[in-house]
């Protein structure tokens, strides 16, 4: 019964993926963040797999931050997303996917605000003809670029010229997956898995050989909270959420962290360092931290695409553990070379988090 009960549960949190036809949405911060991501989505998705995956330079933000930081109202947020929908229906796409999770929960508010209040809905229709002079059909299906990457899990493991195991010992690799708060928590029906159950990232870690840990603070915001951070008086609250997470994973030894929003991965990784200039404390093994990784520069790693452009250099953990462990090559000579293989700007090193 109980077994019948959860297949049930399952069952109710499925949700059909379009293998193709998809007009894609950069994120406004992901850029910066980690700028090998998004690339290496269109890279695996459109060029090595051979989806019809689309993208125009004139596309925006989806207003999402300013939203959910009280910046601007919900109406001008829809206003913004509302030409987004325009530009899709322009470039002749119905299927929008969005690289960011905040993003994927504003266009999935917009669509089920619309469809409770339709007034709020031909308003904005008015504000943007007023705007700019456009006019937009409603996506037929809206997606998270994690959702792709998910259904393109297996395509990806045949390709694989790494598995997230242990070359040393044969072991699958411990793997935490972190999933952003806007992704399910908000409309749990949008996500795969729902918000208690998601599988978006343990499907493709389990899929590419690695053993995913269940710890008790597994589904815990990872910190970021808009303006619990971006308030600069708030930003102790953000940090103790993170240090909350690291707690409790701890004692499991994870051998990297792998997660879906723009903000997770940032504050994970350099959160990190904060803690281990505040309290010597680090949480890798031998003075290291524990690599946190996007799902597609993880899947970059399984396909065997170099680290460096893959843009792991960018984060403040250091990857090479991980890599070692997997049996990546690299060369640490060139962790630190631009487009142009002359050298960037290399980092100052903290006094107690090991980097390489």
């Amino acid at each position: 019964m109980i077994y019948q009960g959860k297949q049930k549960i399952w069952s109710d949190y499925q949700k059909e993926i379009p293998a193709d036809h998809w007009f894609y949405v950069r994120s406004c911060i992901r850029q910066s963040f980690f700028p090998g991501s998004e690339r290496q989505f269109l890279a695996i998705s459109r060029d090595l797999l051979g989806h019809d995956i689309y993208e125009t330079a004139h596309h925006t933000t989806c207003g999402g931050i300013a939203y959910h930081s009280d910046v601007i109202p919900q109406e001008t947020a829809m206003t913004i997303v509302a030409r987004q929908f325009a530009l899709m229906t322009e470039a002749g796409y119905r299927n929008l996917v969005a690289s960011c999770i905040t993003s994927f929960g504003n266009y999935t508010e917009t669509l089920e605000t619309w469809r409770e209040f339709p007034e709020l809905e031909a308003r904005v229709r008015e504000h943007l003809w007023k705007a700019c002079r456009r006019e937009f059909e409603k996506p037929e299906y809206v997606a998270h670029a994690s959702d792709l990457i998910y259904k393109y899990r297996g395509e990806i493991a045949a390709r694989a010229k790494f598995r997230l195991v242990d070359k040393a010992t044969g072991e699958p690799l411990r793997v935490v997956e972190h999933i952003g708060c806007h992704y399910s928590k908000m409309f749990p029906h949008k996500g795969v898995g729902g918000a208690e159950y998601p599988c978006v990232l343990s499907g493709m870690a389990e899929a590419w050989g690695g053993q995913v840990i269940d710890y008790p603070e597994r589904r815990h915001c990872c910190g970021f909270g808009f303006r619990q951070y971006l308030v600069k008086a708030n930003r102790g609250y953000s940090l103790s959420n993170t240090h909350k997470k690291f707690e409790s994973m701890e004692p499991f030894h994870p051998d990297l962290i792998i997660t879906n929003c723009p903000g997770c991965p940032y504050f994970l990784d350099r959160w990190q360092y904060v803690i281990s200039e505040q309290t010597g404390k680090t949480y890798g093994r031998n003075g290291y931290g524990i690599p946190v990784l996007t799902y597609e520069e993880l899947a970059g790693l399984v396909l065997g695409v170099d680290p460096w452009d893959l843009g792991l250099q960018i984060h403040q953990v250091a990857v090479e553990p991980l890599l070692d462990k997997m049996g990546v090559p690299y060369d640490p000579a060139r962790k630190y070379l631009g487009l142009n293989e002359k050298e960037i700007m290399r980092p100052g090193l903290p006094s107690v988090l090991r980097c390489c």
